[in-house]
């Protein structure tokens, strides 16, 4: 076993010398290759599919979303950690407050952070949320790999003695599902209905509770981002949220003036038995529908239309879309591993954007209904907020069918 020792001065003291630290991190890919590094975050083993993403912001935003479930981020900007983390920057809206990435894959070692907003350092704050990590790696590299040979599966292991059994890691990394064909949305989303109220974060109050509400929207999770309703709440509507296998009955209950299907991990096509029902039940009674990344997705099976697994995915703050009804080029926030097939699009169902990247569908709408979704995330968090006036277009509809 190569496990080889680097010096740094770990003390920040040049009177105390250097140091030498071993690396306690080793990580073991599909393809064969292994990888030694420095473990951060929980002391343990984690698994999952690797995907990067190419952000060079939010990372506390990104390892926190719900949609990262059974996969393992491999940063490409290389300080991750520098900012430190806080109690406010969180996409899991779950009340449970459960995080549910499988780990992270950085480059630099950060030790402290700098920035007035941070309460402690990642290291730390993934130890809490119990986070498995390694750094000191090539992501560059691994980005490339995947780039051009697609995802992979990869087992991490985060040791404070350095002993690695890697027969025992390839035997666990052997056993690794591949994403195709698991319902991770039950796992992410809310077992229970509840209300949240919180707007946007506010640079001098923070977060601050929607107390004029105009328009009601049931919100049912696949495994939401909290900044999704966050940016309803912003704009005056009372938010109800479904758990993803509820009844119809128990959301006509609430009366709601709109239905919002959220983001979420895993294969779509993989939740039909559940979520295909219920939302051909929500387009026979025309109720204005906006569907986001996994609800794209799922939206787009129950009018029947098909969808694919990517050889990569897009994850990231900066992927370019056109509009194509405007012809305006929008720049993105996106997390997804699958997509809407464009051939298999009904004629009833127009195409209304595409990825500038690869050509593939970035959004729908039906003809003559108020229904639509999109691919990416135009609450952003991390990102860009080129799309908000996404959000203006779901309420415009649910004014016009009221």
């Amino acid at each position: 076993m190569n496990n080889e020792k680097q010096s740094r001065n770990i003390s920040g003291n040049n009177d105390a010398g250097w140091e030498p630290i071993k690396k306690t991190g080793v990580i073991l890919f599909s393809d064969g290759s292994i990888k030694y590094g420095y473990g951060i975050g929980k002391i343990g083993v984690t698994y999952g599919e690797v995907c990067f993403n190419t952000s060079i912001t939010g990372y506390q935003e990104i390892i926190s979303d719900p949609s990262y479930s059974h996969q393992i981020v491999n940063f490409t900007f290389p300080h991750i950690g520098n900012v430190g983390a806080n109690f406010e920057d969180l996409e899991t809206a779950n009340p449970d407050g459960k995080i549910h990435i499988s780990g992270i894959i950085t480059h630099a070692i950060i030790d402290l952070p700098s920035n007035y907003r941070s309460k402690l350092s990642l290291d730390d704050w993934m130890k809490q949320q119990g986070i498995v990590g390694i750094s000191g790696i090539d992501t560059r590299q691994l980005t490339k790999n995947i780039r051009d040979n697609g995802m992979m599966n990869c087992v991490i292991e985060h040791s404070e003695n350095c002993n690695f059994d890697i027969p025992k890691l390839q035997k666990i990394l052997s056993e690794v599902k591949s994403m195709e064909g698991m319902d991770l949305a039950t796992d992410a989303s809310t077992k229970t209905i509840y209300q949240n109220y919180q707007k946007s974060w506010d640079w001098n109050s923070g977060y601050e509770d929607n107390k004029d509400s105009k328009i009601k929207i049931a919100l049912i999770d696949y495994g939401i981002k909290s900044n999704i309703i966050r940016m309803l709440n912003h704009f005056g509507c009372e938010i109800k949220v479904f758990p993803p296998n509820c009844n119809i009955n128990e959301i006509f209950d609430f009366n709601p003036d709109g239905v919002l299907l959220s983001n979420g991990p895993g294969d779509p096509h993989a939740t039909i038995n559940y979520s295909v029902p219920l939302i051909k039940n929500l387009i026979q009674k025309d109720m204005p529908i906006f569907g986001i990344c996994l609800g794209h997705q799922i939206l787009a099976l129950a009018l029947g239309a098909k969808t694919i697994k990517m050889s990569f995915g897009h994850h990231g703050a900066n992927h370019p879309v056109q509009d194509l009804d405007s012809k305006k080029v929008l720049i993105t926030s996106m997390n997804h591993g699958f997509a809407v097939d464009t051939q298999s699009l009904p004629p009833e169902v127009v195409e209304t954007h595409r990825s500038l990247f690869d050509d593939s569908n970035c959004g729908i709408r039906v003809k003559e209904k108020p229904i639509f979704s999109v691919q990416f995330h135009p609450e952003a968090s991390p990102g860009p907020q080129d799309c908000y006036y996404i959000f203006e277009k779901f309420l415009d509809n649910i004014n016009s069918n009221l």
